[in-house]
């Protein structure tokens, strides 16, 4: 199982509402992952996925509420796996996807971090280390906009597999 988390367009007429399909859809090689990731139909994000959730909503993650905002990281309905020790799958629907992507492109980074760098900065080195910091946030946020931007343009919903 993957130490990362892995966010995947997906048809919605390819789409099916089953964990054994959805564990299949990231069963994928390497090779096949980086093609994705080259066509931003695939995003993959780090152990840092928490504190990013926490750049977007500014609350604990599993914020209930139904904006784009808490949805770019681990908002979705959940499809739960068979076996009770694996999280579930998290699923964005087309609409969604085009609305987180939306909200993306219209939100300034800088804002984002300044509301959110107080929490951040004691976790990854303190403000000597904000330059490097915030660059990775920010690097992951152009990526993030990237994948929902053109999964958004293709009409695709998005699946989320969360590390075990």
């Amino acid at each position: 199982m993957s130490l990362y988390f892995h966010l995947r367009a997906v048809p919605p007429p390819a789409l099916r509402n089953s964990a054994t399909w959805l564990e299949r859809l990231f069963g994928d090689d390497s090779d096949t992952v980086q093609h994705r990731l080259d066509r931003h139909r695939e995003e993959v994000l780090d152990k840092r996925y928490l504190d990013q959730e926490l750049l977007y909503v500014g609350d604990p993650p599993h914020r209930a509420e139904d904006r784009p905002q808490a949805q770019v990281v681990l908002g979705g309905r959940p499809v739960f796996h068979p076996d009770r020790y694996k999280p579930p799958f998290l699923v964005l629907t087309a609409g969604q996807a085009h609305r987180v992507a939306r909200f993306l492109t219209m939100t300034d980074f800088d804002a984002l971090w300044v509301f959110a760098r107080n929490e951040l900065l004691p976790r990854y080195g303190g403000v000597t280390a904000e330059p490097d910091t915030r660059g990775i946030f920010a690097a992951a946020h152009r990526e993030l906009t990237e994948f929902y931007t053109q999964t958004a343009a293709c009409g695709d919903a998005v699946v989320k597999r969360l590390p075990t």
